[in-house]
């Protein structure tokens, strides 16, 4: 398992979508209050782009712009249908101002 750095922390705004690409992995990264959640960014229902979904800052979820099930940026976990199967989450941690995400 290797710690990835994939962006710096000042680069990050709160509540705003980050995209980066991790060898074949298409990852979403959110920034909410003082919590960093990395995700898969391609929704589990049919291939679309979690990064121009919605932001529920409250509720910790992005919804697919697609058809619309909300997944917990927490756990992956979709909240609502059509969606069934869970996005793949990673660990993060900040380390000297710069984001890390643990990859298998």
């Amino acid at each position: 398992m290797t710690w990835i750095k994939v962006c710096d922390l000042n680069s990050l705004d709160n509540n705003n979508i980050f995209s980066f690409d991790y060898n074949s992995k298409e990852i979403l990264i959110v920034k909410t209050g003082d919590h960093i959640f990395a995700t898969d960014r391609i929704c589990t229902h049919a291939y679309a782009d979690l990064s121009e979904g919605i932001l529920n800052e409250e509720e910790k979820t992005v919804t697919c712009p697609l058809h619309l099930s909300a997944f917990n940026l927490k756990d992956g976990i979709p909240q609502n249908p059509p969606a069934e199967m869970p996005l793949n989450t990673y660990k993060t941690k900040i380390e000297n101002n710069d984001v890390l995400v643990l990859f298998d």
